[in-house]
């Protein structure tokens, strides 16, 4: 991803990717999916959401926390655009960075990797 993105497209795509694994983790094609694997990515989808807020934008996965994404230029610590894991549902764990939506990343659809 090139830093000419704006966060909200870099969010898209990190949610975007967040879906994308959740439907390897089915291992099922969509020819092959169930009824019951169909809904459960439906569910899953509709449930991934974001919530901007002043330093932070958290990234809901169905009323838990996915992570969340540094969304200020005047973090000390870290990067615009940062991947965090979460400490809990209002912080996130300010140890290391996961990656950045602007650059290469790894993730799951459970969260950032751990370190």
């Amino acid at each position: 991803m090139t830093a000419n993105f704006t966060m909200d497209a870099a969010i898209e795509v990190l949610k975007q990717e967040i879906i994308t694994d959740y439907e390897n983790w089915q291992g099922k094609r969509p020819e092959n999916r169930t009824e019951i694997h169909a809904r459960m990515l439906e569910d899953f989808i509709k449930g991934l959401t974001d919530k901007v807020g002043s330093k932070y934008i958290k990234i809901i996965s169905n009323n838990s926390v996915w992570g969340f994404v540094v969304n200020t230029h005047n973090d000390k610590m870290f990067r615009y655009g940062d991947i965090l894991k979460a400490a809990n549902w209002a912080t996130p764990a300010r140890n290391k960075a996961r990656g950045n939506v602007f650059e290469d990343y790894s993730i799951a659809w459970t969260g950032p990797h751990y370190l």
